[in-house]
C-alpha cells in the first residue's frame, strides 16, 4: 500500500513567488484586514495572475501576512508578476512587502476542504529566499537567477548576494533583482555581515549534482510541457508580448546599451467628440503593439510598461525612453466619428527627440486592422527590421471580418482590464463579449477573452461548476478556431 500510494505523487516543477508583508504581526486588526485586500486586489490585477489562472497554470495559497503563487508555465512568470505587483505597491505606503522567487519541485495535494492545492519544497525554498530580504526587496533563488541569466533581459538586474543563514543553519544563495522602479537596491541585513558584492555571473553553472540548468529542464514532465503548450497559445491570444518583449525591468541603476530596434508604442490620445471612445484608441494601441511583438528583429515593451504614461499631457520623450530602455517611441491619436476613423502616429528617436516617420490614415471603421497592420509595418521598415513572410502574414492577419463585433470586443477589453472590477463590471463585460461572438462565432480572441471572464468570476466571486465549465468551454474553443 505504501508503495502504491508513493506512485501516486507526481511531481512537477513549480515557479513560485512567495511574498509577505513586513512588521504585518504589529498591526492593529482593522488595519491587518485593510492591509490583507490591499494586496490581493493589487495580485488580481496583474496581467500575469489573469493570463495564468486563465489557462489554469496557477495556483494561489494564502499565507497568514501574505501567500505564494505557484505558477507552472514559464520561469519568467513570476519575475513579471513581482515587477507589477512591485510598481503597484509603491503607491500604498503603508505596504511593506518582500518577495522571493524560485523554481523547484512541487505536487499536488488536497487541503482540508477537499480542494485541489499543491506543496513541496518549491515553496519551502522560496519562503527561505524570501526571509533573507527586508522590505521592498525582491530576491531569487541561485537555481531560478541561473535559469534568468539565460536570457539578455534579465542579467543586468540580478546582484550575487552569496549565502544567508536560514533556519537550522542551512545556507540559502540569493541574488537581489531590482531596477530603477521595482525592487530594492539596498544590501538586506542579513547579508551584510559579507564584505562585497559581485555581480551574478552569467552563463550556465553546474547544479550540486553537476548538472546544468539546462539539463535540469529536460527532466520536466511532458504533462508539464503540454500545460505549458496551453499556456503559450492562450497568452497569444489574449495578446501577451513575445518572447522579445521586456516588461518594466527596463528602467536602469546599471547603465547597458539601449539596442537600436527597440520602440515602446505609448497609449494612443483619444480625440473623438465622445470621450466614451477612449476603449477604441486604447485597442488601437494594444493592436499596434502587439503587431510590433510578431517581429522577432525588434525589441518591443509589454503595455504594463507604458501604461503608466497614458494620463500624461506633456510627455518628456528621452526621460521616458530611458525609463523604458528604448531607442524609439511610437505616439499617436485616434478619432472615431461613426464609420469613420482617423490615426495619426510619429515615431520619435527618444535619444534626439526627433521625430523619424509620421503619417495619418482617413479611412472607413472596417479598415482599422489594415491601419494597424500598415503602421507596423511602417515602422518596421523605418527602424530597418527583418521581416519574415510568416511574420508579414501574421502581421496582416485580421482577428475578426465583422467591425461590430471588434468593437464590443474592444468594450469589454477596457472593463476586464480595469484593476477595481467588481462582479458587476464582469456581468457587464461578459455580455459584451456575448455580443461579439454572436456577431462573429469565429472570433477566437473573444471566446478567449470569454475564458477569461468565468475563470475571474469562478475565482473571486462565483466559484460554481457552471463558472468553470464555462471558462473551460471558451478556451478549448478559442484554441481550436485559432489553430483552425
Amino acid at each position: 500500500m505504501a508503495a502504491e500510494s508513493e506512485s501516486e505523487i507526481r511531481l512537477a516543477i513549480g515557479h513560485v513567488l512567495f511574498m509577505d508583508v513586513v512588521g504585518y504581526s504589529k498591526l492593529l486588526l482593522d488595519e491587518q484586514r485593510e492591509i490583507q485586500e490591499q494586496l490581493n486586489k493589487i495580485v488580481r490585477s496583474t496581467e500575469q495572475v489573469r493570463a495564468a489562472e486563465v489557462a489554469g497554470s496557477l495556483v494561489r495559497l494564502p499565507a497568514g501576512d501574505g501567500m505564494a503563487l505557484v505558477f507552472f508555465n514559464s520561469p519568467e512568470a513570476p519575475v513579471y508578476c513581482a515587477i507589477e505587483i512591485a510598481k503597484k505597491v509603491r503607491e500604498h505606503p503603508k505596504l511593506k512587502l518582500r518577495m522571493g522567487i524560485h523554481s523547484g519541485p512541487v505536487n499536488e495535494v488536497r487541503d482540508v476542504n477537499d480542494r485541489t492545492n499543491v506543496a513541496g519544497a518549491g515553496i519551502n525554498v522560496a519562503q527561505q529566499v524570501m526571509d533573507c530580504g527586508d522590505a521592498g526587496h525582491i530576491l531569487v533563488s541561485q537555481r531560478a537567477a541561473e535559469d534568468l541569466a539565460q536570457s539578455r533581459q534579465w542579467r543586468p538586474y540580478l546582484h550575487d548576494l552569496g549565502e544567508c543563514t536560514v533556519k537550522h543553519g542551512a545556507p540559502i544563495h540569493a541574488a537581489n533583482f531590482y531596477a530603477g522602479d521595482f525592487g530594492n537596491p539596498q544590501l538586506p541585513e542579513k547579508f551584510k555581515h559579507r564584505r562585497r558584492r559581485k555581480i551574478l555571473t552569467l552563463g550556465l553553472r553546474p547544479g550540486s549534482d553537476g548538472t546544468t540548468a539546462t539539463k535540469r529542464w529536460a527532466s520536466i514532465s511532458a504533462a508539464l510541457i503540454a500545460i505549458a503548450a496551453l499556456v503559450l497559445v492562450v497568452s497569444f491570444l489574449l495578446h501577451r508580448p513575445s518572447s522579445q518583449s521586456t516588461s518594466a525591468a527596463v528602467s536602469t541603476l546599471l547603465p547597458a546599451p539601449i539596442p537600436e530596434k527597440s520602440i515602446a508604442v505609448l497609449p494612443f490620445e483619444n480625440r473623438s467628440d465622445e470621450k466614451e471612445n477612449a476603449y477604441f484608441a486604447d485597442g488601437v494601441q494594444n493592436e499596434i503593439l502587439t503587431n510590433l511583438a510578431k517581429i522577432r528583429d525588434l525589441w518591443v515593451i509589454s503595455r504594463t510598461s507604458v501604461m503608466q504614461y497614458k494620463s500624461e499631457a506633456q510627455r518628456n520623450v528621452r526621460e521616458i525612453g530611458q525609463q523604458l530602455g528604448v531607442a524609439h517611441l511610437l505616439e499617436g491619436s485616434v478619432q472615431r466619428s461613426g464609420n469613420r476613423v482617423r490615426v495619426t502616429a510619429q515615431l520619435i528617436d527618444a535619444r534626439s527627440d526627433t521625430q523619424q516617420w509620421a503619417e495619418h490614415y482617413d479611412r472607413d471603421l472596417a479598415d482599422v486592422f489594415a491601419i494597424q497592420s500598415e503602421i507596423a509595418k511602417a515602422i518596421a521598415d523605418q527602424l530597418k527590421a527583418k521581416l519574415s513572410p510568416q511574420e508579414k502574414q501574421r502581421v496582416e492577419e485580421i482577428p475578426t471580418a465583422n467591425t461590430e463585433a471588434y468593437v464590443y470586443y474592444l468594450r469589454g477589453n477596457q472593463i476586464e482590464r480595469n484593476p477595481d472590477t467588481l462582479l458587476e463590471d464582469y456581468k457587464t463585460a461578459e455580455g459584451l463579449f456575448v455580443q461579439a461572438i454572436k456577431l462573429d462565432p469565429n472570433f477566437a480572441l473573444a471566446h478567449a477573452r470569454l475564458a477569461s471572464i468565468h475563470a475571474e468570476i469562478f475565482h473571486y466571486y462565483e466559484p460554481t461548476e457552471s463558472q468553470r465549465t464555462a471558462a473551460r468551454t471558451e478556451a478549448e474553443a478559442a484554441l481550436r478556431l485559432q489553430s483552425a
